[in-house]
């Protein structure tokens, strides 16, 4: 194929990729409107609920006795929403192909692919503790929202590198930046569900219904939010570290507080403060989840404000 049908196949694979994620949205709608609430928290976290007890494995019914109709409709939207993953791959495929280079040269192809690992992310979560399928709507729907806001705003045709980008570095800075990125995606998700869930539950077990009640517990979601934390964390510091290491090859400096910089290092204390507000007395819970919520916020306002409208030397071509 041509470098011109690559990029067609890509753009197509794109719009694929949304119409895909949007129909699994509906999928989750309809398996959290006809399903149950979901089993309590011996049955999706195992029967300690302490800080050690661990996901359930693969293969558990988180679920039991679900109506067969609901159970399809789960399946049909994990099935959706991995077929919208193999496209959303295949557009950064076909990119690549296109350009002869890695597909994350400016803003389009960074925060795609952004979007993918946050997709992967909760697939990983959702195969290995199926009572997590039902954060498939409230993950999605933001997927979604996404999707269309990097094909209306950020979209560029193909083509090469700037010169400042065409460094080893690129696979290593940018790479584990956009893994980065993805898992806190998911991980700020988490922590703002727990806020809603555990308001709910702090009203008694059975107070309301509808959507919040068919969430997993509280205890579930702020374990999830903790653990993709843990897990993204050290990939983060070392994009800043190997972002550093780049600056210094390139520019002959290893900081000059650049606003990308200084924010990607706001983000990082951020996080940091998370994962020890996790520990700390007085910090545990809905205040350590607000941490992370402010963590999120300040990735996307890397990711958009820093990238679109300040000026400094990370401006060429929008990326990392």
């Amino acid at each position: 194929m041509t470098a011109d049908q690559l990029s067609t196949l890509s753009d197509t694979l794109f719009s694929t990729s949304v119409g895909l994620y949007s129909l699994a949205v509906v999928a989750f709608c309809a398996q959290l409107a006809f399903g149950r609430r979901p089993a309590r928290e011996r049955d999706l976290v195992g029967a300690s609920a302490g800080a050690g007890a661990s996901l359930p494995p693969a293969g558990a019914r988180a679920l039991p006795g679900e109506p067969a109709p609901v159970r399809r409709w789960g399946r049909a939207a994990m099935l959706l929403t991995a077929a919208g993953a193999l496209t959303h791959t295949g557009v950064l495929v076909a990119r690549g192909m296109a350009t002869e280079r890695l597909p994350w040269g400016n803003m389009y192809e960074f925060a795609t692919a952004v979007v993918l690992v946050a997709v992967v992310a909760f697939l990983v979560l959702a195969l290995r503790s199926p009572g997590l399928r039902h954060l498939g709507l409230f993950v999605l729907a933001p997927v979604v929202v996404s999707m269309v806001a990097i094909g209306l705003f950020l979209y560029v045709e193909g083509g090469p590198l700037v010169a400042a980008l065409r460094s080893s570095w690129l696979a290593v800075h940018v790479s584990t930046a956009i893994l980065g990125f993805g898992v806190f995606f998911v991980s700020g998700i988490a922590s703002v569900l727990y806020l809603v869930r555990s308001r709910y539950e702090a009203r008694g077990a059975d107070a309301g219904s509808g959507i919040v009640a068919r969430m997993p517990s509280a205890a579930t979601l702020d374990r999830v939010a903790h653990r993709t934390a843990v897990f993204g964390f050290p990939i983060w510091t070392f994009a800043v570290i190997a972002g550093a290491i780049w600056a210094e090859s390139a520019w002959g400096r290893f900081w000059g507080w650049d606003p990308k910089e200084t924010w990607a290092f706001i983000a990082w204390v951020v996080y940091a403060a998370y994962l020890h507000a996790r520990t700390t007395a007085g910090w545990r819970g809905r205040p350590a989840a607000w941490v992370n919520v402010v963590g999120l916020a300040v990735m996307v306002f890397n990711l958009t404000y820093v990238n679109m409208v300040s000026a400094g030397l990370h401006s060429y071509g929008g990326v990392d």
